[in-house]
């Protein structure tokens, strides 16, 4: 008994550790975008360089080495004495230390703090592209599985009229070549619905690479709303909310405050830097001495003309960059507004009639077929009829998801949940 207790233990141990194994992983858009954050490889190599970026704020700041030089001079190896090299020897010790002038140091640290700002906001901007396009991802496996849904209701309404057929064919209402003709035409909705499921296979595929999961496919799948509202938002809010929070625009006005601190820095490094030095030695006569020494470069012909007018350049590249990134800001916030109401002028009669429509019709056309009211043409261009709609709303749907998923990345932050 107790050996038969234990072998079900085991059992059941085995089928729950199977279960786990092969339970399914859903995830809705706020898990998604967590887990994207945490595993993404590209966000995470992007993170490494802003702290790489930190790193050289360290190198910006550090002071000149010192340097130290040992002499031993009056060495007499070749004289008439060659047992005696050391009679006349001389140990010199001299240490010399450059003074940087005109704030060189501070400047360097202001300009490579600068630099970290703006990778910190390529950063968020990155973030911002991968994230539409992970939005996109997680949008198309929705969309496919609402076509996976309208081809299964298809495929399973169709298979109710062929049974309804057969039963006509055996009580003699229709003929045998009407039943084949149905019959055949279920191919269709067969290589639809299988056409479905590899395009949702394919979505989900694509989605798990971004979120660097190593799920089967067949374990994954998103939960979500797939569908549309109305915007209440005015164009104009959306266009001060883009230039209060895009990325890429804060990254240009923050690389002009950079190359202002770089010219700068390029003025001051066109002024000399002594090097101060002491020394220390022993002449026999006079047994030890100390010596101070300035060394002043003469700055005549490198005054580092040319890093100066190069630094001022940058600054009027950059301020006219600035001026493209604040239009390009507008036009991204432009063109999805424009597309998110060109997709809601299409969607709203679909939602108040075209779908109710198409449904009536094809039960209407159904019923009449059944009864002899319709012929064997009319009932299939119903159900094709039917079939179009749904996925023509569906397509408009994803479409208006994609669009609403280009406003926020147009703004630059989430506007449309």
């Amino acid at each position: 008994m107790h050996v038969l207790r234990w072998r079900l233990i085991g059992i059941w141990i085995a089928i729950g550790m199977a279960s786990g194994a092969w339970a399914q992983k859903t995830l809705n858009w706020e898990e998604a975008k967590v887990q994207f954050e945490g595993s993404n490889p590209t966000l995470l190599a992007a993170r490494i360089g802003v702290q790489e970026s930190r790193a050289e704020e360290i190198t910006a700041y550090l002071r000149p080495n010192p340097e130290l030089t040992f002499v031993f001079d009056q060495l007499t190896p070749f004289t008439n004495n060659p047992y005696r090299p050391f009679t006349f020897f001389e140990p010199v010790v001299l240490g010399d230390y450059l003074i940087e002038r005109r704030h060189k140091r501070s400047l360097r640290l202001e300009s490579a703090k600068e630099a970290t700002t703006v990778a910190a906001s390529q950063l968020e901007d990155e973030e911002r592209n991968l994230l539409f396009e992970l939005r996109g991802a997680f949008v198309q496996v929705l969309q496919q599985k609402a076509v996976v849904a309208i081809a299964r209701e298809s495929l399973q309404y169709y298979d109710r009229v062929l049974q309804v057929s057969r039963d006509q064919l055996q009580a003699g209402d229709i003929s045998p070549i009407d039943l084949d003709r149905l019959e055949l035409q279920r191919v269709q909705f067969e290589t639809d619905l299988q056409t479905a499921i590899v395009a949702l296979r394919t979505a989900k595929i694509q989605l798990l690479m971004l979120l660097n999961d190593h799920t089967s496919a067949d374990r994954f799948d998103v939960i979500g709303p797939f569908e549309f509202r109305e915007i209440l938002t005015p164009l104009e809010e959306f266009r001060q909310l883009a230039l209060q929070n895009r990325p890429d625009l804060a990254a240009a006005v923050q690389s002009v405050e950079m190359a202002k601190t770089n010219y700068r820095l390029a003025v001051a490094n066109g002024s000399t830097d002594p090097v101060v030095g002491v020394d220390f030695g022993r002449d026999p006569p006079i047994d030890a001495y100390m010596g101070l020494s300035v060394n002043i470069p003469l700055r005549i012909f490198d005054r580092n003309q040319g890093e100066k007018a190069r630094t001022k350049l940058d600054i009027s590249r950059n301020q006219q960059l600035v001026d493209g990134a604040r239009a390009q800001v507008l036009n991204d916030v432009d063109s999805a507004y424009a597309a998110l109401q060109g997709n809601l002028i299409l969607l709203r009669p679909y939602k108040t009639r075209y779908l109710q429509q198409a449904g009536r019709v094809r039960d209407a056309i159904s019923y009449a077929y059944q009864h002899g009211g319709a012929s064997l043409l009319d009932f299939l261009e119903a159900q094709q009829d039917y079939r179009g709609i749904q996925l023509s709303y569906v397509n408009l749907v994803g479409a208006y998801l994609a669009s609403a998923s280009q406003m926020n990345l147009a703004v630059g932050r989430e506007v449309i949940p």
